[in-house]
């Protein structure tokens, strides 16, 4: 049983009867099936990106209507990411995820079969039910699979899935719209996550659910958890609370920018249509260097100063900020598409970090619990607004000044993970050392 050895953490032994090769050869094969479904599940989120010229042209919607589009996946994540998470928690993180990365691209590929606007958000809204808890079961057993002084690294890895994703989605949809339609669009994205959550369901590795227990103390023994409990996993514990919101200030600015960045380039830069969302996807892929380098160095900071997470978090949201402000501001043409690449870059630095925070000061038992509550702030706050408020300044004062405003958000957000670093320390200590198995 290999354990966390890590002081003042939660241990998190992995509990293997293989040989130590063929654990770590399962591990990778999990590892990858969970990337791969965050990629989809990014691919089928952000593709409505680049079709937004096609929809406008076809349905005669306003940018205000485009802006929806995107937000509605994130407004059902919001209302189903909690409920979906305890099921997650308490019942099976493997068939729980199966279940809901093919019925999220069920719903991708029905937008290929609608013709009015109505029809097409009831649908989007369907995408965000099917997505609504993979993130937080994501995040749970990569938890769960790795010892914690690899979790930032890990989560750094996997979450290069988004911008991958994200970059796919915003490229392809625009290149099938223009060789076919945008229906086809969705309907051929939808067909491979479908084919990897069937074999997920039946094939994926799980851990053990963790029971719900305060451990015992030379006072008292260990005991389950009460509701006062339960919710002090989560309402005291500062550092938690104001990551959760930044995590918000941020996601305003990655989902703002994945909408509308292709609309920037064709309005505003008089890119066709088309090549547009290729350019966009382009731009954005490159945070995915930023997110694969990040976990490391952050783990390797953390082994010196253990406020690194929070800390890291804050100062790179601040550079984020910075650099997109001046490329949309002060720059135009090759200068202005250099600055973007680093300002994408910089994008993702503070998710490993912040998502790591999420999973360290809360109770094995609740990680994805945990991770969902962060889901919905993020998505509430951020994700389902960013869109639709840069489509609505948009509409009264141009797209140019809507793209101005959005680096606003992730100060916001540095400014709150610079704050959450003050009570880290002390909701570390606050944890709970509780074992956690893999299944046979």
């Amino acid at each position: 049983m290999a354990k966390s050895g890590d002081p003042g953490m939660p241990a998190n032994p992995v509990n293997l009867a293989d040989d130590r090769q063929a654990a770590d050869r399962r591990m990778g094969w999990m590892f990858a099936g969970l990337f791969l479904l965050y990629m989809f599940d990014y691919i089928d989120r952000e593709i409505v990106s680049s079709l937004i010229p096609f929809l406008k042209a076809d349905l005669g919607i306003t940018d205000t209507q485009a802006g929806s589009l995107a937000s509605a996946v994130y407004w059902a994540i919001i209302v189903l990411a909690f409920p979906a998470s305890i099921l997650v928690d308490r019942w099976s993180r493997k068939r729980s995820v199966g279940i809901m990365v093919m019925l999220w691209s069920l719903f991708t590929g029905a937008a290929a079969f609608v013709k009015t606007f109505p029809q097409l958000f009831t649908v989007r809204l369907g995408v965000g039910v099917g997505e609504s808890g993979y993130s937080p079961g994501g995040t749970a057993m990569i938890s769960a699979m790795y010892p914690v002084q690899k979790r930032s690294r890990m989560m750094g890895l996997w979450n290069v899935s988004i911008p991958l994703g994200s970059a796919i989605g915003v490229g392809l949809g625009g290149v099938i719209a223009k060789a076919w339609s945008w229906k086809h669009a969705f309907g051929l994205v939808a067909i491979p996550g479908f084919i990897i959550g069937l074999l997920f369901f039946f094939m994926g590795r799980d851990y053990r659910t963790v029971k719900l227990e305060k451990s015992a103390t030379a006072t008292q023994a260990a005991r389950k958890m009460k509701v006062g409990d339960l919710v002090g996993e989560f309402g005291r514990k500062p550092s938690l609370i104001l990551t959760y919101i930044g995590f918000a200030g941020n996601t305003f600015l990655t989902s703002a920018f994945l909408t509308w960045l292709p609309s920037y380039f064709n309005r505003i830069r008089g890119v066709a249509a088309d090549k547009a969302g290729l350019l966009a996807s382009v731009v954005m892929i490159s945070s995915a260097v930023g997110v694969f380098v990040t976990g490391y160095l952050v783990d390797a900071w953390r082994k010196r100063l253990d406020i690194a997470r929070p800390l890291y978090a804050g100062l790179t949201s601040l550079l984020s900020a910075a650099i997109w402000f001046v490329a949309l501001a002060w720059l135009t043409g090759t200068a202005q598409l250099v600055a973007m690449f680093v300002a994408a870059i910089s994008t993702l630095l503070y998710l490993p970090a912040a998502a790591a925070v999420t999973q360290d000061v809360v109770h094995p038992g609740l990680w994805a619990v945990s991770y969902s509550i962060c889901v919905v702030v993020q998505n509430l706050l951020g994700s389902s607004t960013g869109p639709l408020v840069v489509g609505a300044i948009s509409d009264k004062w141009g797209l140019n000044t809507a793209m101005m405003s959005v680096p606003a958000a992730s100060v916001f957000a540095g400014v709150l993970f610079l704050l959450a670093t003050v009570f880290y320390r002390r909701d570390l200590a606050k944890v709970d050392k509780v074992a956690v198995e893999m299944e046979e």
